[in-house]
């Protein structure tokens, strides 16, 4: 069981992740940990990388968590997520980060929980490290969620886990491009082990950590 005081920080903080969904994402986290690094693509202001974090701290493994914090397309001004009370007072744009590190350094995950600020597209480029899970919870057009698989998935070492959230197979209940990879996975080597919500988890069965999965 996740402790009570990080799962109270998790529920608390700024977020869209459902308990349950994070519960599964922590449980997951905790058995993959043990035999690598994690890696999270879209960090928003921490809340589930508090989840991870509180895995990592468990097991003494690492959690990299990937996001440029300007906000993706539906955190922009104008679209039903925006919170104005994230924005760049200087630049006028989104800036998660300062919250994103408040969030951890409240957890007191500083130790497990490792920021890479940038596109993922630009960290994908030169990533190199085996992963032991891949969590996929970024831009949710198919652009940058089709990047996210390209880029990252192909790093996910066999047996090891790939989570992707927002997975609606029906469009009257979100959008479709998170399911479009979960479909790709599974024509690329990946199949399911778990679902709960709209969060999938899979498990990579062909190919190893460095192969395409195009």
């Amino acid at each position: 069981m996740m402790p009570e005081d990080l799962l109270a920080k998790a529920r608390a903080a700024k977020g869209f992740m459902p308990d349950d969904e994070g519960d599964l994402l922590h449980r997951v986290a905790l058995d993959r940990l043990r035999h690598g690094p994690a890696l999270e693509v879209g960090s928003y202001c921490g809340k589930s990388a508090i989840y991870l974090g509180a895995a990592a701290r468990a097991t003494g493994g690492t959690v990299f968590t990937v996001d440029h914090h300007r906000g993706s397309e539906e955190n922009q001004v104008g679209w039903e997520y925006h919170d104005p009370a994230l924005a760049d007072p200087v630049f006028g744009r989104l800036d998660t980060l300062p919250t994103f590190r408040r969030t951890i350094a409240d957890a007191g995950l500083e130790d497990h929980v490792v920021a890479v600020v940038g596109r993922s597209t630009t960290v994908s480029a030169h990533w190199r490290t085996p992963l032991s899970l891949l969590f996929v919870d970024g831009g949710h057009t198919d652009e940058h969620a089709g990047n996210d698989f390209t880029g990252f998935g192909r790093w996910v070492a066999r047996d090891a886990a790939l989570v992707v959230h927002d997975v609606f197979a029906d469009p009257a209940e979100g959008g479709q491009a998170p399911y479009r990879v979960y479909l790709r996975a599974l024509d690329r080597g990946f199949e399911e082990v778990e679902s709960l919500g709209s969060m999938r988890v899979l498990r990579r069965v062909a190919g190893d950590a460095g192969d395409p999965v195009g």
